[in-house]
């Protein structure tokens, strides 16, 4: 898996290890896929909320998929358009994740947890929403918390 990371630190190497331990979890083929991980402030989130989703609001995550996987399968390069496959590194760009630097160490002193936790828990749930789940509806939030979770136990990040 490549990760493309904007303002960072030492962080991303957690990330990087706990995104693709929940690909290979999931059994995605965590070797051809590429994403890219970026932080930002407050007012860049609110932006990106506003113009993109019409959401005037700051946020602690937001996720842009490039690909289309409703029923959350493994991803088969063929079912997606080679616009989605980065012709430079011949993988395929599930999309971007951007998180909030400010609201996640809100976040993390507010349930009592390390940055470094919330700041996992916010990019797996930002690849989650990339693969293609969700929680619009009572059971698919129950069905991604409970990855969610186990993901993060199994990868011993921990509250």
């Amino acid at each position: 898996m490549t990760i493309y990371f904007t303002d960072t630190g030492c962080i991303k190497f957690t990330i990087k290890r706990l995104l693709t331990g929940a690909l290979k979890y999931l059994g995605q083929p965590h070797n051809d896929i590429e994403m890219s991980v970026s932080f930002v402030s407050r007012e860049e989130i609110r932006e990106l909320n506003r113009d993109i989703r019409n959401v005037d609001a700051v946020t602690d995550v937001l996720s842009f998929p490039t690909v289309d996987n409703p029923e959350r399968k493994t991803l088969n390069f063929s079912a997606f358009a080679l616009d989605s496959i980065n012709p430079e590194t011949g993988k395929l760009n599930i999309g971007d994740v951007i998180i909030c630097l400010d609201v996640a160490k809100e976040q993390a002193y507010s349930y009592g947890h390390s940055l470094k936790r919330e700041l996992c828990f916010l990019a797996l749930h930002g690849m989650l929403h990339l693969l293609g789940y969700d929680h619009m509806n009572e059971a698919d939030e129950k069905q991604m918390f409970a990855l969610q979770d186990e993901i993060l136990a199994k990868m011993h990040i921990t509250r």
